[in-house]
């Protein structure tokens, strides 16, 4: 039974402009103990599915559609205070850009206290020592406890929100960008310390990215999202070895491969939509090197390839078509 399901989720901005989706009609689900990566270009809707999964949108966003579901339990019909109780203590988010989302006035250490003081029910002569255990777990030590977000490396300030993120016994961590601005090396490390804490720890992860090496290596499950709606769904096999999405295979064809290292990569013609002037039929349409007529008609079902690969595009020589 999935620890998170998400139905059919569609979220609108409001902003002078006039209203936009930003998200429509998503689906998918996380399995307790798996990890999913959510890929695709800037804008496609990724980090708003996600802050809308917290439901900490910002003011002009709106759930207009669909359920969030956690352990049976819809998000979207509890209270402000009853999501409060879900909210880092079960699900929690390591948001992008750690050197913004940490006080610059404020020690790090204190900060983590915050969190265990704010949502865990821990003696006051406790906290310190609770600090303490989270930064030993993402490799940081003690005496770096009392510095300031400015005195830690790039690295160290993103194993800094991992610890943060941790500190209230989440079953769910979202990571948003979690590789963001930091180096190759430095990277690698903080793929490495994800997996662990997921094999100990017994987390699912959600991993909001572009990088389709990090999936790789970290992700059991994809999910590639497009113009605010999702393009293909499966496991990492599926989407990396056959992939169906005109787009999807775009973006593996334009990732260097090793094995193949003077292989000319390549390329996708134009840009993503803007989400406030989409083009009619399929989102990818415009963009689409096997486009045929229909596409730019009508909104693509969604196909079933097997249990657990699924596309939006009537090219994907489906099985089963379902209810989109």
């Amino acid at each position: 039974m999935p620890l998170l399901e998400v139905r059919n989720l569609s979220v609108e901005y409001h902003t002078e402009e006039g209203r936009f989706r930003a998200v429509e009609d998503l689906s998918f689900s996380l399995e307790p103990k798996r990890s999913l990566g959510i890929v695709g270009e800037s804008g496609c809707g990724k980090t708003t599915a996600m802050l809308a999964l917290m439901r900490i949108l910002p003011e002009m966003g709106r759930i207009v559609n669909g359920q969030i579901l956690f352990d049976s339990v819809d998000l979207l019909q509890l209270s402000v205070a009853e999501i409060a109780r879900y909210r880092w203590s079960r699900i929690s988010m390591i948001f992008q850009g750690a050197m913004n989302a940490l006080n610059p006035v404020r020690t790090v250490g204190s900060q983590i206290a915050e969190a265990i003081q704010l949502h865990e029910s821990v003696p006051a002569n406790e906290v310190q020592q609770e600090v303490l255990r989270l930064l030993d777990l993402v490799g940081i030590t003690a005496e770096r406890t009392s510095q300031y977000p400015h005195q830690y490396s790039g690295g160290m300030r993103q194993r800094a929100m991992i610890a943060m993120a941790l500190a209230c016994h989440p079953q769910i961590v979202i990571a948003d960008e979690p590789s963001t601005a930091l180096d190759v090396m430095i990277q690698a490390q903080i793929m490495e310390l994800l997996q662990k804490l997921q094999r100990e720890l017994g987390l699912s992860i959600l991993v909001v990215t572009h990088d389709l090496g990090l999936v790789a290596e970290l992700c059991d499950d994809v999910l590639v999202m497009y113009g605010g709606r999702m393009a293909e769904l499966g496991s990492a096999d599926d989407i990396y070895n056959g992939a169906q999405h005109p787009y999807t295979r775009r973006l593996l064809e334009a990732f260097p491969d090793i094995e193949n290292p003077g292989a000319e990569l390549a390329s996708i013609p134009g840009y993503p939509p803007p989400l406030n002037d989409l083009p009619p039929g399929c989102r990818f349409q415009p963009r689409c090197l096997v486009a045929e007529p229909v596409c730019s008609l009508q909104l693509p079902p969604t196909f079933s390839l097997s249990p657990v690969h699924w596309v939006h595009c009537v090219k994907a020589g489906a099985k089963e078509s379902l209810a989109s």
